[in-house]
């Protein structure tokens, strides 16, 4: 159990100081209401390749997923960034099926010609996270989400979930 815990705090110093040598940008918006009344967040991370979570609620139901593109093949981005980011604000909640829809593009309208890959498309299915009931044990979600936002704080984005998993390994023995 010494050797798991060394290991991973040796993990954790790894992330953050990978974090910190990357010094990776990252975008929050507040809550917006889509077309189909779902209530969204979204937070954008990274540089070259951005990834774009998002997270709604419907109906009772909380479902979350990931887009990517690569912004900086849009040649008014790096001159507006502001007005870029309220242009894909404005997008996503145009949206009717966010999370859903994987054949429809995400776009800031400053962007127009751009390659596709300047523009949101969504990750897979594969790779999506499933719908989990917002009721769905409160106990368990919490020290979830607690770990989560640790991971978040200090590894890069994609280590988050095995750092996700490690914390709750370490941390949470109800979890």
């Amino acid at each position: 159990m010494g050797l798991l815990r060394n290991f991973s705090i040796l993990l954790l110093l790894a992330c953050a100081s990978h974090q910190m040598l990357l010094g990776s940008h990252r975008r929050n918006h507040e809550q917006m209401v889509t077309k189909d009344k779902s209530v969204c967040t979204w937070a954008a991370t990274g540089e070259d390749l951005v990834l774009l979570n998002v997270t709604c609620k419907k109906n009772g139901r909380s479902f979350s997923c990931e887009y990517s593109a690569r912004p900086a093949l849009c040649t008014h981005f790096t001159s507006n960034e502001e007005l870029y980011w309220k242009q894909i604000s404005k997008a996503l909640k145009k949206h009717k099926n966010l999370c859903k829809d994987s054949s429809r593009l995400v776009k800031a309208g400053m962007c127009r010609g751009s390659p596709k890959e300047a523009h949101f498309i969504l990750f897979p299915v594969v790779l999506m996270k499933k719908d989990i009931p917002a009721s769905a044990g409160t106990a368990v979600s919490s020290c979830i989400s607690e770990n989560k936002k640790l991971a978040e704080e200090y590894c890069i984005e994609s280590w988050s979930s095995f750092c996700t998993f490690l914390f709750t390994m370490i941390k949470d023995s109800d979890c």
